[in-house]
């Protein structure tokens, strides 16, 4: 027993040293693909070999942008075909599927087709975030290093989450969040010996972030008080539509995905359709292109206006969910922030004019929306709470988030049985499992 035990101490603190090189390297991964994001969308939309960082709705190509998503489309769907159809979609689900029935072994060649073909889609226009293709990049080195070296498929599985890990935290800088979410929606279990490697990974990556990029939040806004009683009741009750915007969203999504199916034509045309609704919407409201981290820093710094939200709110959801349910390569958290918090940021004015006396914040209502909705979608809790505060360094803001998350939480458990993660796997006949043990 002593000699076993002293191999388990050992096989731990190997998948630790790991984990750790791993991060090191997923953290530069993770800023090439920043990079990359922000080459492509120069290219795309302002024709010039540049690094810098710009937004897809500052350019000046007029109705000519309508075919920038068209092309950025095509290249992905010839990716996919030629390459390997495992990088359409959001890049989580495909991970999970690997975990559970694939002793997670990811296709090696994922490692530079996913991250190239997000960046080809995103700096085309897709209203797609680059945490998920980060996350999807970091699982598939930390699978790839599992597959050259002789480990067990659950050490694989703890190395493909300690990549996904750090990549998330090497974008956001949200170490805490991604343990949890590695926790919730990867590792399916609640063991030390699981998720230490997993921490050490994205303590590593954080590190990196800061000594490199700076130790600023993600999103910065004002400093929250705390909530009166009133506030906080309407933080809440604001979790209820919330919830009901998660399930419609999850269901609008996977209904367009079923409607490219029916489609008479092979899926590879499939993004370039898909990116041609996206140019469409983009002509209309061009702050829905794009990753669109300046929507939610304009909401959670009061800088929207009631009319202008509605309309990337309502532009936002179309083209998010059109893309990808034309099966294109792109995150799903950014948008789910973007929509989220806007919703909550409209919800906050409402409530702000209606009962001035309570002391609603919108911007603490965008806030809350940004975390419920991505709760809700994804069934991570723990992770999204947790996500917006590490993101903001708003303390006083962890009550309204843990309430209003937990109601989005139970609106959409109690209304849709599988969640925007899991629903694409299910259909395959995969079996996920819903609560996780403490397992020795």
């Amino acid at each position: 027993m002593e000699i076993h035990e002293l191999e388990r101490r050992r096989r731990l603190v190997s998948l630790c040293v790991l984990s750790a090189i791993l991060a090191v390297g997923i953290y530069f991964v993770a800023r090439a693909l920043l990079a990359s994001i922000d080459l492509a969308t120069n290219l795309f939309y302002f024709q010039r070999f540049s690094f810098a960082s710009v937004e897809a709705a500052q350019h000046r190509l007029r109705s000519v942008a309508l075919f920038v998503p068209v092309v950025g489309g095509l290249i992905v769907g010839l990716m996919a075909r030629y390459g390997s159809s495992a990088i359409r979609g959001h890049g989580i689900p495909e991970a999970m599927e690997k975990i559970l029935v694939g002793e997670s072994r990811i296709p090696r060649r994922i490692t530079w087709l996913k991250p190239i073909s997000s960046a080809v889609a995103i700096g085309s226009g897709g209203p797609f975030g680059a945490e998920g293709p980060i996350i999807a990049t970091g699982a598939a080195l930390g699978s790839w290093l599992g597959q050259l070296l002789p480990v067990s498929a659950t050490e694989r599985k703890i190395l493909l989450a300690s990549g996904a890990a750090a990549g998330m935290t090497a974008i956001f800088g949200t170490p805490v969040a991604a343990v949890l979410l590695a926790i919730e929606l990867l590792l399916f279990e609640f063991r030390a010996k699981s998720f230490i490697p997993v921490a050490l990974a994205s303590v590593i990556a954080a590190s990196l972030r800061f000594a490199f990029a700076g130790s600023d939040p993600m999103f910065p806004m004002s400093p929250i008080t705390a909530p009166s009683g009133g506030a906080m009741s309407f933080y809440l009750l604001l979790g209820v539509p919330i919830g009901l915007l998660s399930v419609v969203l999850t269901k609008l999504v996977y209904g367009i995905e079923d409607a490219f199916e029916r489609l008479p034509m092979h899926w590879m045309w499939w993004p370039a359709l898909g990116g041609l609704a996206v140019g469409l919407v983009g002509l209309w409201e061009p702050r829905a292109l794009g990753v669109g981290y300046e929507n939610i820093e304009n909401m959670l710094t009061g800088r929207f206006v009631a009319s202008a939200a509605i309309v990337v709110l309502a532009a936002k959801a179309l083209a998010w969910s059109l893309a990808l349910g034309s099966g294109t390569s792109g995150g799903t958290l950014a948008p789910l922030l973007t929509l989220g918090g806007l919703c909550g940021y409209l919800a906050g004015l409402a409530g702000q004019s209606l009962f001035p006396q309570v002391g609603i914040d919108p911007t603490v209502a965008a806030l809350v929306g940004m975390a419920g909705l991505f709760a809700g979608a994804s069934r991570a809790l723990l992770a999204s709470v947790v996500f917006a505060f590490e993101a903001t360094r708003q303390p006083l803001g962890l009550f309204p988030l843990l309430g209003s998350g937990s109601v989005a939480y139970l609106v959409s458990a109690l209304l849709m049985e599988n969640s925007i993660m899991t629903e694409k796997i299910v259909r395959r006949g995969v079996r996920v499992p819903h609560e996780y043990y403490p397992r020795a």
